[in-house]
C-alpha cells in the first residue's frame, strides 16, 4: 500500500525536518506515537536474511558488550571484528561490524537458530526496522533523534500483527539503558562545534575520539598507567571506579572528550600541572 509519508518530509510537517543520511532517504518518517506492525522470529520465512551483506554501525556500547561477550579486550575485538570506512564526508571515525566472507557475507555471529550473541547484539540490530538520525547541531538547542521505518521488500516481518510505537519497540528491545549510557556520545557527535560541516578534527583528535569511545581498554591504560590522575582534579574514589567499572569509564570518556576536543570545562587541570604548562607561576600579584 502506498503511503504519502514514504517521501522525505518538508519543514512544517508534524515531525521535525532533518537532513538524512543516504540510507534513510525516502524512508517513512515516524511520529512519536505513530504505530507500525512488525515481528521477527524463526517462524518468519525471511528469518536471518537481514543478517548478511549489510552495514551495521557499531556504537561504543556495542563494541564494549561484544568484546566482553567474547572474552577479549576492545583492543583485540576492533581489528578482528570491525572495519572503518574512510570518506571525506566523515568528520568523526565510524566503526562497522565486519561481515563474513563472500558470497553471502553473513554476520559472523549468526547461527542456524538465529543470532548467537542475541543478548549483546548491536544497537542497529535491536532497532530494526526503525532507523534513527540526529538533526544538525544548533547552538543552545538539545538535539532529539528523528525516527524512520525500514520497509524492505525482503522483510516479511511487516506482515505480523503485533503493533508497536517507537517507544514501545525500544522498551521491548531493552534500549533504555544503552541510550542513557550513550547520551554523552550522542552529545559529542551532534556537538555545535561541527555546525555547518566546516570544522574537522585533526588526526590527533580523531585518534582521541576513536580510542576513548571504542577502544575502552586502551583508554583505561591511558588513565591508569600515565600521569593523568596527577594532571586533573578527579573526584574521590573515581580512579578506583574507572579501574573496575566499564560503564563508569565510558561515561568518563565522553566527559573527557568534551574537554579534549571542544575545550569545555568538564575537567579541571591541577595547579601543579597548570604551573608546569606555563613554565612557572600562573601570574604575579601587583
Amino acid at each position: 500500500m502506498n503511503d504519502s509519508r514514504d517521501k522525505s518530509p518538508t519543514p512544517g510537517d508534524e515531525t521535525p525536518y532533518v537532513e538524512m543520511p543516504d540510507v534513510l532517504k525516502g524512508r517513512r518518517q515516524l511520529a512519536v506515537d505513530e504505530k507500525f506492525c512488525f515481528g521477527c522470529h524463526p517462524g518468519v520465512s525471511c528469518f536471518t536474511d537481514c543478517c548478511r551483506d549489510i552495514n551495521i554501525l557499531m556504537t561504543p556500547v556495542d563494541v564494549l558488550r561484544l568484546s566482553r561477550r567474547l572474552g577479549i579486550t576492545t583492543t583485540e575485538f576492533l581489528p578482528k571484528h570491525t572495519q572503518m570506512p574512510v570518506t571525506k564526508k566523515l568528520h568523526l571515525p565510524v566503526v562497522m561490524l565486519k561481515m563474513g566472507p563472500e558470497p553471502e557475507k553473513r554476520c559472523e555471529f549468526v547461527t542456524e537458530k538465529g543470532c548467537g550473541v542475541y543478548e549483546d547484539r548491536p544497537w542497529s540490530c535491536r532497532m530494526y526496522p526503525i532507523g534513527s538520525a540526529l538533526p544538525p547541531a544548533r547552538a543552545g538547542e538539545e538535539t532529539e533523534p528523528v525516527h524512520f521505518l525500514f520497509e524492505d521488500d525482503f522483510c516479511k516481518g511487516h506482515a505480523e500483527k503485533t503493533e508497536w510505537s517507537v517507544e514501545s519497540w525500544k522498551a521491548d528491545q531493552g534500549l533504555e539503558h544503552q541510550e542513557e549510557l550513550e547520551k554523552g556520545f550522542h552529545d559529542i557527535v551532534s556537538h555545535p562545534w561541527f555546525i555547518g560541516g566546516q570544522r574537522q578534527l585533526d588526526p590527533k583528535r580523531m585518534e582521541m575520539f576513536y580510542t576513548a569511545c571504542y577502544d575502552l581498554d586502551t583508554f583505561r591504560r591511558f588513565i591508569l598507567s600515565t600521569t593523568f590522575a596527577e594532571r586533573f582534579e578527579l573526584e574521590d574514589g573515581l580512579v578506583e571506579k574507572l579501574e573496575k567499572d566499564d560503564e563508569e569509564l565510558l561515561r568518563f570518556a565522553f566527559r573527557w572528550l568534551r574537554f579534549a576536543l571542544f575545550a569545555e570545562p568538564t575537567m579541571k587541570v591541577t595547579d601543579a600541572a597548570s604551573k608546569k604548562a606555563t613554565g612557572g607561576t600562573m601570574g604575579s600579584e601587583s
